[in-house]
């Protein structure tokens, strides 16, 4: 059985009917057309499906649409704010840091995450932080790299 379930997505409530057991993942990505996340392993496994829920990253194929309801969710289209990039999609630009593309919004959405709780992460808190991830494309030095000049850019910022 259906329900109204509404949230605030990438600053905007929205309201979708959905089974409360559906995944989170294809809410946002079939019912509101939001191509950030992506569907990887299906079990929370790989990363490709990272969102921020309440701040927080989580692997929405694997968290139902009703955990959601009230919450914020942000996704890798709601990261920008007044029209520039986060500190770590620039920073992923900057260091090249993709190859085939397919992984880094989690990667993106789970580093934000992690530099937003601790922006004077180690090397050592960045790897703990994104473990789990998966790339493919075996690109993980350049996605450190890009970690760590977005932590550097944003404690000049005075976000430390």
């Amino acid at each position: 059985m259906t329900e109204a379930i509404s949230m605030t997505v990438n600053g905007e409530e929205r309201t979708v009917r959905a089974q409360p057991q559906t995944p989170l993942l294809y809410v946002l990505r079939n019912d509101l057309g939001l191509a950030g996340p992506k569907f990887g392993c299906g079990l929370g496994q790989c990363g490709a499906c990272t969102v921020h829920l309440d701040g927080t990253a989580i692997r929405s194929c694997a968290t139902p649409v009703a955990s959601a309801k009230g919450a914020r969710v942000t996704t890798l289209e709601g990261l920008p704010k007044n029209g520039a990039l986060h500190a770590v999609q620039q920073a992923f630009i900057d260091e090249q840091a993709a190859q085939c593309g397919y992984c880094i919004s989690g990667w993106i959405m789970t580093a934000a995450a992690l530099l937003e709780a601790n922006p004077n992460a180690s090397d050592e808190d960045i790897r703990r932080g994104l473990s789990g991830l998966k790339c493919r494309c075996g690109t993980h030095m350049a996605i450190l790299r890009a970690v760590k000049l977005a932590a550097s850019r944003m404690a000049a910022q005075g976000r430390a």
